[in-house]
Parts: structure tokens; C-alpha cells; sequence
């Protein structure tokens, strides 16, 4: 049966829509996990996740921070960065996420705060851009497992030796919470590909 134009419009939207998440889905699979072999490094960078609205560390917020402090503890490097700014609610992510570090008897000094970034590129740039202020040249990069792809493939772009280091969730996850968390994060991979890593430059 021949295709009215409009039934064209239709399949020809379909078909770039597949071939989107397909794109987003193989850029996931194949996201560098790191760009050395490096086991020790000069900073943990730690990346944001929201607190709740009373400005409490959520489990997720929790997961990232106590694998960086357990990462510390190790030796893996002797400071910590923490990212993120107040983007869902006023609460500083970076700054929730440094005092539950200190109450982990982080001391003060190992801690470092970037209070502005509001997405992934801003913390890779703005996390690199402390890290060049001190002359640090190499970091551990942690977050949710579901994430880390995409940070990989922001971090790949940077003047930095790092590697990726997942977080692991401190409570039980359903599957249907792993499902949606990786479509999103999918949908997020795609929007960075497409427009994100032309339009958002990361200035040193």
C-alpha cells in the first residue's frame, strides 16, 4: 500500500527517533571508562546528585559520597571533590554532600566544594578547572553506575587522566528503578550527543 505523505512524516519521525536511542544505546555500551592506568591519582571527584527539599543527604546522595570517602580511606588520592550546585531545589549539593563527608571524618582540608555546576558537563569543567588551579592532573571520577557512561563520554573530551569509579547503591534496587534510571539517563545520552557537546564548551 502506498504512504500518504502524512503516513511518510510518521515513519520517517519513527525511524529517526530508533535510530536516536540507538545511537544514545551504543555510545552507552562502548563509553570510556578512563584514559589510564593510573591506580593512584591526585583528586576524587565526586559528582552531584540531588538532596531532598529539607536539605538532607537522599540514599543516592549518600551512595556517592561514602564510596569517595571509602575510596579516600584506600588511598586512592588525598582529596576529595565534591560538585554541584542548588539545581532542583536551594539546597548546594556539593556542600550537602561535603558535610556528610566531614561527619565521615573527612577532615576539612580533603575536601574541596564546586558549589555552581547544575549539570554533568558543568562538573567535569568546573571540577578539571579546580583541579588546574592547584595542579592536579589526574582523578577517580565517581557516580551512579547508570551515569557514568555519559560522564565518560564528557570526560573523554578533557585535559585530564582519569577513570570512572561506580557507586554502589546502599539500598536495594527494583528492576523497574534500574529500567527507568538507564532510560533516562539513554535520553540524556542522546541530548549530549545531539546538542549538548556542541553547544555547552567547556572553558579551562
Amino acid at each position: 500500500m502506498r504512504l500518504s505523505w502524512r503516513g511518510w512524516l510518521v515513519a520517517i519521525f519513527v525511524a529517526l527517533v530508533l535510530g536516536l536511542l540507538a545511537w544514545g544505546t551504543l555510545a552507552r555500551r562502548f563509553a570510556p571508562k578512563g584514559n589510564t592506568s593510573l591506580t593512584r591519582f591526585d583528586a576524587i571527584i565526586v559528582l552531584g546528585t540531588p538532596a531532598d527539599d529539607d536539605g538532607n543527604p537522599t540514599p543516592s546522595q549518600l551512595a556517592h559520597v561514602y564510596e569517595g570517602v571509602h575510596e579516600y580511606e584506600r588511598g586512592i588520592a588525598p582529596r576529595l571533590i565534591m560538585t554541584g550546585g542548588a539545581v532542583h531545589n536551594r539546597f548546594v549539593e556539593a556542600r550537602v554532600m561535603a558535610q556528610a563527608a566531614h561527619a565521615r571524618d573527612i577532615p576539612e582540608s580533603a575536601i574541596f566544594v564546586e558549589p555552581e555546576a547544575r549539570d554533568t558537563i558543568q562538573n567535569a569543567c568546573y571540577a578539571v578547572r579546580i583541579m588546574k588551579a592547584h595542579g592536579w592532573r589526574s582523578a577517580e571520577v565517581i557516580s551512579g553506575a547508570p551515569h557514568l557512561p555519559r560522564a565518560g563520554l564528557i570526560f573523554d573530551r578533557l585535559p585530564l587522566e582519569w577513570r570512572t569509579h561506580p557507586a554502589l547503591p546502599l539500598q536495594p534496587e527494583s528492576e523497574t528503578h534500574r529500567f527507568a534510571f538507564t532510560a533516562l539517563e539513554t535520553l540524556k545520552t542522546v541530548h549530549y550527543l545531539v546538542w549538548a557537546r556542541q553547544s555547552e564548551r567547556c572553558e579551562q
